[in-house]
């Protein structure tokens, strides 16, 4: 694929820059872990799809001020309350339990984004940089905190204006915001069908970073241009 017209970079954020391409239910998995919780896979599944429902369905639950941990507190607090009612059996300090396993995930997340950053500025260094994201209206105050805020001309949370990948029409803001031709706008992501199958329906250059999926069957997909990591993002453009 030809990346000489790209004039800007719209980049996701879950996934992409927070976890090195590792779907979060591996990471809030080992938060379980982490937190004591030795539980089979299949039922945190189910449990962790109950937490992402639950925020979709309470937004006020996310205050636009909240940080990464207060956001997976909360999240994995309702994972938990599932697990209750799974085993009919009422877990000892949950409160505890939640926020030791949303610590881990947010040192996790801090160290991913610190990891991500020198790959970021050298990119904002050449190219305007957009970040739009799944989130709770809190993605802000997410990366102001993680200092990864000033790099990025603007961003697009799906809860602030109420469209939700895979919906192109996401993307699409971002590209008239930047006033640009989609074919002159990269999208790179960590997710198939939320970034990149968006990215190929407007006619955008999409780089899939394709880490751990959510499934063997996820993990089995190749869709061309693929990269493993971040930092070979820059091996893709012309930089010089």
């Amino acid at each position: 694929m030809d990346f000489t017209k790209v004039k800007a970079i719209i980049f996701d954020y879950g996934g992409t820059i927070d976890s090195r391409a590792e779907h979060w239910s591996e990471v809030i998995y080992r938060g379980w872990k982490e937190a004591g919780l030795d539980i089979d896979k299949e039922t945190f599944r189910d449990c962790y799809v109950h937490g992402e429902r639950f925020l979709e369905a309470h937004p006020d639950v996310i205050l636009p001020s909240h940080t990464y941990y207060d956001t997976m507190l909360r999240k994995i607090t309702a994972e938990l309350l599932r697990l209750e009612d799974i085993t009919g059996t009422k877990l000892p300090e949950i409160e505890a339990t939640a926020d030791k396993a949303a610590r881990y995930c947010d040192r996790f997340a801090a160290a991913c984004v610190e990891e991500a950053m020198p790959t970021l500025q050298e990119l904002a260094t050449k190219y305007p940089l957009a970040l739009v994201s799944n989130f709770y209206g809190n993605v802000e105050s997410v990366i102001t905190a993680y200092g990864i805020r000033p790099l990025f001309q603007f961003v697009i949370d799906s809860t602030n204006v109420k469209v939700r990948k895979p919906d192109p029409g996401i993307f699409a803001i971002a590209i008239e915001r930047f006033g640009l031709k989609p074919e002159e706008v990269m999208i790179v992501g960590d997710s198939l069908k939320n970034d990149i199958l968006p990215a190929d329906k407007l006619g955008c250059p999409g780089v899939w970073i394709k880490g751990k999926g959510w499934t063997d069957k996820d993990d089995a997909v190749i869709h061309d241009p693929m990269i493993k990591t971040l930092p070979q993002l820059l091996d893709l453009l012309p930089l010089k």
